[in-house]
């Protein structure tokens, strides 16, 4: 069994795009990121804070706008339109969620698809939905870089997602489906979960369930990538995983935290050198 090190992996790629915007910065070109935050979610503090220390580190450019809760929709809207229209910032980011009673869509939908960062525009989704280069979704593709890192074969494996969300199942669907892999979804409705898991060669669990997966749900040598972030009772960061059963199992598994964590923030970091490049 292998443990998949997305810590590691992160660094490395940071390090490839520090050197990458180095040379951008010889011509002039400055990436820019722009974050807005609405709102006082704790973890989005947390992961906001991680993505300012990200660009820091590679020598982008990042501008924070923190809202209030009492941030009506057109605000937000305008907001959004206006770091559109400027030349100086390539990436926005909306960092969900985002209070009640706003709409989160129409703020999406407002981003321009090319500074969607996120990959959540429904040009990017589309683009990617029938193999276009886009912008893809950031832990969805955290996922496939680290299954190519360690040359883990797709084509024509089976590959079984447990969790439907529009911010990492769907997405990762059609990035298993452009590798060529034959891919089946679970989610609250799927009945027999357990039979259609044993079957997968790949097992990616992304559901939001504290240990959901366990020992008898995997096949043995099955690679299991574990997109979970939950606290346990005692406030500890664990997966959807049961990481230390079914490792026994794995032939590959990604670890919670240190695993997708990270690669999450360091394709973000690659998105808006893309856009940067892409813009120019």
């Amino acid at each position: 069994m292998e443990i998949i090190d997305g810590k590691a992996l992160a660094k490395k790629i940071r390090g490839e795009l520090k050197l990458e915007v180095d040379e951008l910065k010889k011509k002039g070109i400055v990436p820019k990121l722009a974050v807005i935050m609405v709102g006082d979610d704790k973890a989005s503090s947390v992961y906001v804070r991680n993505k300012s220390k990200a660009c820091d580190e590679i020598g982008i450019e990042f501008e924070e706008y923190l809202k209030d809760s009492s941030t009506t929709q057109e605000e937000l809207i305008n907001l959004i339109k206006e770091l559109n229209n400027r030349e100086d910032v390539h990436g926005i980011l909306l960092q969900s969620p985002i209070p009640d009673g706003l709409d989160i869509r129409e703020a999406f939908n407002t981003i321009d698809y090319r500074k969607d960062v996120d990959g959540f525009n429904p040009i990017n989704v589309g683009k990617l939905s029938i193999g276009e280069d886009c912008f893809i979704s950031c832990t969805p593709h955290g996922v496939i870089k680290m299954l190519e890192e360690y040359n883990i074969e797709t084509e024509g494996k089976r590959a079984v997602i447990i969790g439907r969300s529009n911010i990492v199942g769907k997405p990762l669907i059609q990035c298993l489906l452009n590798k060529n892999a034959t891919v089946t979804v679970c989610h609250s409705r799927t009945k027999n979960i357990k039979d259609i898991t044993k079957d997968a060669d790949i097992l990616v669990a992304a559901l939001g369930k504290p240990k959901f997966v366990t020992e008898d749900m995997v096949k043995d040598g099955a690679v299991v990538i574990d997109v979970g972030i939950n606290r346990n009772e005692e406030g500890k960061l664990v997966g959807d995983v049961d990481f230390e059963n079914v490792s026994k199992k794995a032939s590959y598994i990604t670890p919670v935290p240190g695993g997708v964590g990270p690669m999450t923030v360091a394709m973000l970091m690659f998105n808006v050198v893309k856009a940067a490049l892409l813009q120019k």
